[in-house]
């Protein structure tokens, strides 16, 4: 790849990153960055690394001072490294170059967030942050800063959950050299005591089996879900045995979208599409279980001769969609359907069809994570989402 397509590429992880809405979730990242730039400026000035005795260094490191900088990504709590006993003042000229810096501090972050294991595209831009020469190693500590404080969020304290949405994606990630599709797991849950939805977690694997959507609710409930009233989800493959075995007490609500989805493959005759649609429509539609059984009933009558295996599939798996009857009217068209992680799902593939194939599991983790910060602080600054009964 040619250096002009290196920087369009680039610009293109930014404008993704910062223009479609990450800015909120970004500010302790780039405090990160600036004081590890900072204490490499430091490290420079005084002419040893930490702890590293020798004769001829400018002064010894004291201690750090607060301070509020204001960036084009937002205020950041900066931790301004002090020096005493030096020949000349430590300023660092970080600081001075103000929304100079902007554009460098928003490359570094764009490519810690997908860049893996490699360090030297971002090597350099650190280098362009500093105004010197950055060892790899440096710039190594920084990815371990960043997942450390992903890891932290991910594994978060959690807030009794009301109700429970589970759906997955894939993922083309290179492994060994060879390409595979890794299952990204993600949880979003309406908090018991506000109403408020959030991002309760995110999981990265190569299979969708029951083992792993078993280990990731068992993540969910010893960080503190309790018992939800309900868990809302398409018919995933793994997912009914892992719900079985760690929430057998809440009814689960198969999503009603996909439910009408998976009928459309069971009509034969084109022209019956739309009908079988509104027809499922109505059955969902009904003032409560009771009538959409009687519904359902009418339903596989009616097309049980000119559509017999559509009335069988329907009379087994439209049941499934039936558990939201047992809430309010007013709840159910916001817990029917498993939609809010579709749309969330939308959002992180926007940002990753530029990328296409990510380098590592650990480099996926770290996009989607940052996407999912954003998307979670929005709605539990939100207006309440559900209004708790």
């Amino acid at each position: 790849m040619d250096e002009h397509k290196q920087t369009t590429h680039q610009h293109q992880l930014i404008n993704l990153l910062f223009d479609d809405g990450l800015q909120n979730a970004l500010p302790r990242i780039a405090e990160i960055l600036m004081n590890a730039a900072m204490l490499l400026e430091r490290e420079k000035h005084i002419g040893a690394a930490p702890y590293q005795r020798g004769t001829e260094r400018n002064g010894y490191a004291n201690g750090f001072k607060p301070r509020n900088f204001q960036t084009g990504i937002g205020a950041l709590e900066l931790s301004v490294p002090q020096v005493r006993e030096s020949d000349s003042p430590f300023r660092t000229l970080l600081l001075e170059k103000g929304s100079r810096s902007d554009r460098a501090l928003k490359s570094a972050i764009a490519t810690m967030y997908v860049e893996g294991v490699s360090t030297r595209r971002l090597t350099r831009i650190m280098e362009q942050m500093c105004g010197f020469e950055v060892s790899s190693g440096q710039v190594s500590n920084l990815n371990k800063q960043l997942d450390s404080e992903f890891a932290k969020w991910r594994t978060r304290p959690l807030p009794g959950i009301s109700s429970l949405t589970l759906d997955a994606t894939y993922y083309k990630v290179r492994i060994d050299g060879v390409v595979r599709d890794c299952a990204t797991l993600i949880a979003h849950g309406i908090r018991r005591d506000d109403g408020k939805r959030m991002i309760l977690g995110v999981s990265c694997a190569l299979s969708e089996a029951e083992v792993h959507w078993r280990g990731f609710l068992a993540g969910l409930k010893e960080r503190g879900i309790g018992i939800p009233d309900l868990v809302t989800s398409d018919a995933h493959s793994g997912l009914k045995a892992a719900l079985k075995a760690s929430l057998n007490g809440t009814p689960w609500q198969r999503c009603q979208f996909h439910l009408q989805q998976n009928a459309q493959e069971y009509v034969t005759k084109q022209h019956l599409k739309g009908k079988v649609a509104s027809d499922i429509k109505v059955i969902f539609n009904a003032d409560d279980r009771a009538h959409a059984e009687e519904r359902l009933k009418d339903f596989v009558k009616t097309y049980g001769e000119s559509q017999p295996r559509l009335a069988a599939w329907a009379e087994e798996n439209l049941p499934e969609g039936f558990a939201v009857f047992a809430f309010p009217e007013a709840h159910r068209k916001r817990l029917r359907t498993s939609n809010a992680c579709e749309n969330v799902n939308g959002q992180i593939k926007k940002r990753t069809r530029v990328v296409g194939l990510f380098p590592s599991e650990e480099s996926l983790l770290r996009l989607v994570t940052g996407v999912l910060i954003e998307i979670s602080e929005t709605w539990e600054t939100g207006k309440t989402y559900l209004t708790p009964s």
